[in-house]
């Protein structure tokens, strides 16, 4: 698919990854509707980005919200286009120190988030760009977002390995699903990026997180993952593969 002029949602999009993507695929010439909280700062992010950028207050946990929220997306043109970036974490062990058990309440909140939104964007993304006309071989292309803790994932963050092991689980099996409907998905699974979270780090701890990545060895840049999740738009045999973005890394275990 051709970027310019694509019709494409991206969720998470007021800020770090969903915000580098969107800024990509602007610059591009597409026109991005940025999905992401209400009390997120995306209505001053759209407004920044210009004309073609467009913010829809969205949970995409919500099926009623996100679904109205691509609608909107999808009346710019015809949606063919969604990069899923929301998603967050919560710091769990299976016991606490005092052998309490972990929260089962922050393992629902992850997986719901992080696994379930994800299915939440495949149907409801599938949904309308099965109603287009197929050019060049296909109607549309998703993008999910993995992580490298769905293969090494570490101490404390057995919720988050196992909503992104999820994600990782459902690509191949998403884009053999949609094959039929000429709907192709990718995800990308990034190693540990520079987001705004991560740029609140002491300058030491950031060098220490920089030196467990081989080549290069720094913390990856948020337009590397819009590079690539545009590449993924644009590349029509680009299908079913969770791809790594991280330098060479594998976690340790803490």
């Amino acid at each position: 698919m051709r970027l310019e002029g694509l019709t494409t949602a991206v969720t998470g999009g007021a800020s770090g990854l969903g915000l580098a993507a969107a800024r990509r695929l602007l610059k591009e010439g597409g026109r991005v509707t940025l999905i992401d909280l209400p009390e997120s700062d995306g209505e001053r992010v759209a407004a920044d980005l210009g004309v073609n950028a467009t913010f829809v207050p969205a949970d995409v946990t919500d099926a009623d919200q996100f679904a109205a929220a691509l609608d909107i997306a999808d009346a710019q043109g015809g949606l063919r286009g969604l990069v899923h970036c929301a998603g967050a974490g919560r710091r769990m062990r299976i016991l606490d120190k005092d052998g309490t058990p972990g929260s089962l309440e922050d393992f629902e909140f992850v997986i719901r988030l992080n696994l379930i939104g994800s299915f939440n964007a495949l149907r409801l993304g599938a949904e309308r760009m099965a109603r287009l006309d197929v050019v060049d071989g296909e109607r549309g292309a998703i993008v999910l977002t993995a992580s490298v803790a769905a293969y090494e994932g570490q101490i404390g963050q057995i919720n988050y390995t196992a909503s992104k092991a999820g994600v990782v689980g459902m690509t191949l099996t998403a884009a053999r699903d949609l094959a039929s409907r000429h709907i192709r998905v990718c995800t990308i699974a990034p190693g540990i990026m520079d987001t705004p979270l991560l740029a609140r780090l002491r300058d030491d701890v950031r060098a220490s997180l920089e030196a467990t990545v081989p080549n290069p060895a720094r913390l990856g840049h948020v337009d590397e993952f819009a590079h690539l999740a545009g590449t993924i738009l644009e590349n029509g045999y680009l299908n079913g593969e969770t791809i790594r973005l991280d330098g060479a890394i594998r976690m340790t275990p803490r």
